[in-house]
């Protein structure tokens, strides 16, 4: 082992990686720099030493009310709609997006979040001179002008397998919180994802159809335990924003006519025969109120539309909807 970094050490020549560095744009920043994200010292021996940034964001400020959006480069139209709907949701409110710059999951978070006029964040496994994927090239560029780039290699550094998986702990750590969009059950989001709950951040996941191999590696985190089922940015950011000031909007259902009658009329209204007709005296043992409250209420649902009168007595109104 420290051969094979001894033999790295003679090849590296640091004066010359900050020059180009500097040529190409990119800048080095190291702990103790103003723009070093602190939130990194978690890696503990695992942090690294530097990081190579090429954009107009500030790395730390960007990184203050992130999101991880990770998942599968073979993205389903489902997965990338809502991978761009988080990275837009998100950005939208004031929180930024990191990931890998990936296709699939990663390229559409990023692109949801610079629609919105957020920064976003791509952390790379080569340098950040090198596009890769190639066909990501406009996206990068975007990204420089509205985020960041950032690496742990140098320039010229071209991506291997083993670096993906060890840039992956840098996107977990630089975040408040990582969501699975789209995972199959062996996927490098699903490391992101370990990192993460290494950390002790929170690990989120998007569910998908039972029927989709993409999204698998979701509902195993979610069947575990290891991840919270979310389905709207909102949710995320209950779960990583500040305790009791960003609560997601409890979900209802539509408000129907028959939720604005008061609690008296409406109990009266539930023990109303569809067909046979029931008297007064019938309805108030049954609604358990007595014979008075029926009859006012009786009137103010009738001239409402929702009971009739009938040789029998009061009965619904044919065609009435069960919920209006």
């Amino acid at each position: 082992m420290f051969s094979s970094w001894a033999a790295r050490l003679e090849a590296a020549d640091p004066a010359q990686d900050l020059a180009s560095g500097e040529r190409l744009g990119a800048r080095l920043v190291v702990p103790g720099d103003p723009e070093w994200p602190t939130q990194l010292n978690d890696l503990q021996e695992r942090a690294p030493y530097g990081l190579w940034l090429n954009g107009e964001a500030d790395l730390r400020f960007s990184c203050l009310r992130s999101v991880a959006v990770v998942g599968s480069r073979a993205a389903t139209p489902y997965g990338t709609h809502m991978a761009a709907e988080f990275g837009a949701g998100l950005g939208e409110r004031g929180w930024s997006i990191v990931s890998g710059g990936a296709y699939g999951i990663d390229g559409a978070a990023h692109r949801g979040a610079l629609e919105s006029g957020a920064p976003t964040v791509v952390v790379l496994a080569c340098g950040t001179d090198v596009a890769y994927p190639s066909a990501h090239h406009d996206l990068f560029a975007a990204v420089r002008s509205q985020g960041l780039l950032v690496s742990e290699c140098p320039m010229g550094a071209r991506p291997t397998r083993p670096r993906f998986l060890i840039r992956n702990r840098l996107i977990a750590a630089l975040s408040r919180g990582s969501l699975v969009i789209e995972a199959a059950v062996r996927s490098g989001a699903l490391n992101t994802a370990g990192h993460a709950t290494s950390l002790n951040r929170v690990v989120a996941a998007v569910p998908g159809p039972v029927t989709s191999e993409m999204s698998a590696g979701c509902h195993r985190l979610i069947r575990q335990g290891a991840a919270v089922c979310v389905t709207t940015p909102a949710e995320m950011i209950e779960l990583v924003g500040v305790m009791g000031d960003d609560l997601a909007p409890e979900v209802r259902g539509p408000v129907l006519p028959r939720d604005r009658l008061d609690p008296e009329t409406r109990q009266v209204l539930e023990v109303i025969p569809a067909r046979t007709g029931a008297g007064p005296a019938v309805i108030a043992t049954a609604a358990g109120v007595d014979l008075e409250t029926v009859l006012s209420c009786l009137g103010g649902l009738a001239a409402a539309g929702y009971v009739e009168r009938v040789a029998k007595g009061w009965r619904l109104r044919p065609n009435r909807s069960p919920g209006g």
